[in-house]
């Protein structure tokens, strides 16, 4: 499933990535709310945000690196 991710986040155009990676850390920022007042049910939710950022991230430097 995390190579699906990469691979349709690596078609898509650097300002498509970077808005996504802005609403999946708006995201995490809620998730860590939740957890912070117990009501988050699947903790695993966190890890697999912080990863899928990372991942945008990554793409989007490669991105701009390979612009240059």
């Amino acid at each position: 499933m995390a190579k699906a991710k990469a691979r349709e986040m690596r078609e898509m155009a650097a300002d498509a990535i970077s808005s996504k990676v802005t609403e999946m850390e708006a995201n995490l920022f809620n998730l860590r709310f939740q957890a912070s007042m117990g009501k988050l049910e699947n903790t695993a939710l966190l890890n697999t945000t912080r990863k899928d950022i990372a991942r945008a991230k990554t793409i989007l430097k490669q991105k701009e690196t390979a612009a240059k």
